[in-house]
């Protein structure tokens, strides 16, 4: 036989769940190689495996850079000049869920030449994290080669193919420093001999295929670069410091440059 005690009811009180702060994704900007993949940063490499998606410029370069470090499972977005206005919004929808993405171009540091400005522009607005992870950059391996003086330059990456190409190289001319462009194997040629009459005494440095099998650095005249390329050379894109008052370095100019 079974007996049953009554107990006083006593009533539970429910406390809500405890839930975690939320947390945004952040943004990480990753070097990658130029072109010999063992340039790759031990933290770049990190970063790539722990974010939950890629932001790239061409989703084939970017796989197989993955599938080199053995890095699977990523969600790939697909990010360029033509469709950042929805890649955007889909990587700052990635981030507010909490999602990490690293932001890749196909060679070298994000946004310089390359898309980013855009998006880094609308995270700022929202206050969404970005961190850069530094690395390979077609620009910083150019000048730390270069035998002419770079201890002012100015940057200005490429020209415009037609409207407005002249007035932007006499811009940059009338600067009296350094500067340095990036162009194509196609209009090469067309840009020293604008050079050549613009500024026919300058000395000229160049660098292409870098990090890759066959590249080449040369410096001189525009007239001995030009005779140069002509011969075939024009594969690959290159990086070309230019140097308008064709004077060698003084001591003055080496006593007062600043290395970093």
């Amino acid at each position: 036989m079974r007996i049953y005690h009554n107990k006083p009811f006593v009533p539970v009180l429910l406390l809500p769940l405890h839930t975690e702060p939320s947390h945004t994704g952040t943004l990480y900007v990753v070097a990658t190689p130029l072109g010999n993949l063992e340039d790759i940063t031990l933290r770049a490499i990190k970063i790539l495996k722990e974010s939950g998606a890629i932001a790239c410029e061409d989703t084939r370069r970017a796989s197989i850079l993955l599938k080199h470090l053995e890095i699977t499972g990523k969600k790939l977005v697909s990010y360029h000049n033509y469709n950042e206005p929805k890649a955007i919004g889909q990587i700052i929808a990635l981030l507010e869920e909490g999602t990490d993405v690293s932001l890749i171009t196909d060679a070298g540091t994000p946004v310089i030449s390359d898309p980013g400005y855009a998006l880094l522009h609308a995270l700022h607005e929202q206050n969404l994290p970005v961190i850069p992870i530094p690395g390979p950059s077609a620009l910083t391996a150019a000048l730390s080669v270069c035998p002419l003086p770079v201890n002012n330059f100015f940057f200005a990456g490429f020209l415009p193919h037609k409207k407005g190409r002249k007035s932007r190289l006499e811009y940059l001319v009338a600067l009296q420093v350094s500067f340095i462009l990036y162009e194509s194997p196609y209009r090469i040629i067309k840009l020293l001999d604008e050079l050549s009459r613009l500024v026919p005494d300058a000395r000229v440095f160049i660098g292409r295929e870098m990090t890759k099998i066959y590249e080449e650095y040369l410096t001189g005249t525009l007239d001995e670069l030009r005779q140069q390329l002509a011969d075939g050379k024009t594969r690959g894109e290159f990086v070309i410091i230019i140097h308008p008052s064709g004077k060698k370095t003084t001591k003055s100019e080496e006593n007062h440059a600043d290395h970093h």
